[in-house]
């Protein structure tokens, strides 16, 4: 079984300085729906680890959290798209919890509920926290350009070696197991 690991906001979504507040406010960026499609028509289980500190911050409630992601799964399964599951800390960076990334506590939750090893497991991200998270949970850290992915490059935080891809179709193409012409940005990163 095969897992791929996204980020929300940045990665399949629009990314909001004042947070997505509102399944109107959940904006798929493009390609990005149809790449978890082809992704699972590969066979690979599509996971989402998400910060959610809006819900800390009292910006919006547990209950708009699971609206937004509504929406984003009905308008995935429009494309032939489907998420196994959906993990989120819902803490603010002051509450210094496990869970919220750059901690791998998502990543663990997500091995153990779902039974599954995330050795090398494809971990998409646009932050230097999803990267940070991911290589600490033994998963393979992928950049995405979009979101903070353009601000993360140049910051050269947390990259080490790691692939870097315009947007997540582009990542997603470059998976073997779909194996089509990636849209890439140039080689791996030097650490």
């Amino acid at each position: 079984m095969r897992i791929l690991i996204l980020d929300r906001d940045g990665v399949i979504n629009q990314e909001s300085d004042s947070f997505i507040k509102s399944p109107d406010e959940w904006i798929p960026i493009p390609r990005s729906l149809e790449a978890i499609a082809r992704a699972n028509a590969a066979g690979y289980r599509v996971v989402v680890l998400s910060n959610q500190s809006a819900i800390a911050r009292g910006i919006i409630d547990v209950r708009t959290l699971h609206l937004i992601n509504q929406k984003m799964i009905q308008r995935l399964a429009e494309v032939g798209g489907r998420i196994e599951a959906i993990f989120f800390c819902p803490h603010a960076a002051v509450q210094n919890c496990l869970c919220r990334k750059p901690q791998p506590g998502l990543f663990m939750d997500l091995a153990a509920r779902l039974h599954v090893s995330l050795k090398n497991a494809p971990a998409v991200g646009d932050r230097p926290r999803d990267l940070e998270a991911a290589r600490a949970a033994g998963a393979r850290p992928i950049l995405v350009k979009t979101g903070r992915g353009r601000a993360t490059l140049a910051s050269g935080q947390a990259l080490g070696e790691i692939d870097v891809y315009a947007d997540l179709a582009a990542a997603v193409d470059a998976l073997p197991e779909i194996g089509l012409e990636p849209e890439r940005d140039g080689a791996r990163r030097p650490r």
